[in-house]
């Protein structure tokens, strides 16, 4: 009997030592609740998301929700409702840098916003275009110190009825080439961007040949924007895929006016490019 008595003790003493140590480890957890955004979206009009990072997955608790990237950008969700007077519902939204946004998702005919940045500092605009095989993390670094290098290059530049549109430095860290761009409005009008495209393009052509012209689109932008004021500068920085070109062709870097005429364009050649300055690791 005694020793029957001793062994349900023993078993009780483990059991107790058992469920002590399954809470002190539960306790080490120590899991902290994510606060939702309140966002609330309407069925004529769309709200912009932008993100830091590349969007990784998104998740719609409602179908009477549409949620898609836009074309061509990485980091920039548009949503709009499916459905006027929807039920309250939920969005999920993972970047490339690991990060969850939980949002909570209500109908208003009228929001009283419709664009919406996350970061440290809104003042920027940035945008990461389609890539699959870059660091975008690492591209953002490179971009931010590519900013403040004291080396330039000289030569590549245009202007036009007060805009200077120059090419103010080139470098490149294994498969990425930085350029960064400088923009002076000497005059007193705004100068809307209505786009900034990179094409490779034919140094020579005649009538009887058609002229191949292939664009290379950005990986990423820094500092966007698409109005230079007017006595003001802007400095863009785009991270393009490491290429060179024959030397029949050019880089052309082309810049047009919205609703004007002061249309500017770079042409970089090949030895510009082969003479890019390399950075140096992070």
């Amino acid at each position: 009997m005694k020793k029957i008595s001793a062994v349900w003790i023993t078993g009780i003493f483990l059991l107790l030592s058992g469920i002590s140590a399954f809470s002190q480890n539960a306790n080490q957890v120590n899991p902290s609740s994510i606060e939702p955004y309140l966002l609330a979206i309407a069925y004529e009009k769309t709200t912009n998301l932008v993100f830091p990072y590349a969007i990784k997955s998104v998740d719609r608790g409602s179908q009477n929700v549409l949620a898609q990237k836009a074309k061509g950008v990485e980091n920039i969700l548009l949503v709009k409702a499916a459905k006027e007077g929807f039920e309250e519902t939920n969005l999920t939204v993972i970047t490339s840098d690991g990060k969850l946004y939980s949002f909570l998702l209500n109908y208003a005919s009228e929001p009283s916003v419709l664009n919406l940045t996350f970061g440290t500092n809104p003042v920027v605009k940035n945008a990461f275009f389609s890539s699959e095989d870059y660091d975008e993390k690492e591209i953002e670094a490179y971009s931010n110190l590519v900013a403040i290098e004291n080396e330039k290059i000289h030569g590549i530049k245009d202007k036009k009825y007060g805009m200077r549109f120059h090419l103010d430095g080139l470098f490149i860290c294994e498969n990425v080439m930085y350029y960064r761009i400088k923009m002076h409005n000497q005059s007193n009008i705004n100068y809307d961007i209505d786009q900034l495209r990179f094409f490779i393009r034919d140094r020579k052509k005649t009538k009887r040949t058609a002229t191949q012209e292939i664009e290379i689109k950005a990986l990423y932008t820094q500092n966007d924007t698409t109005t230079v004021r007017g006595q003001s500068e802007h400095i863009f920085v785009f991270a393009l895929p490491k290429f060179t070109i024959p030397d029949q062709k050019y880089l052309a870097v082309q810049l047009m006016e919205k609703n004007g005429g002061r249309h500017l364009e770079l042409n970089v050649r090949n030895k510009a490019l082969v003479r890019s300055t390399a950075l140096l690791s992070l």
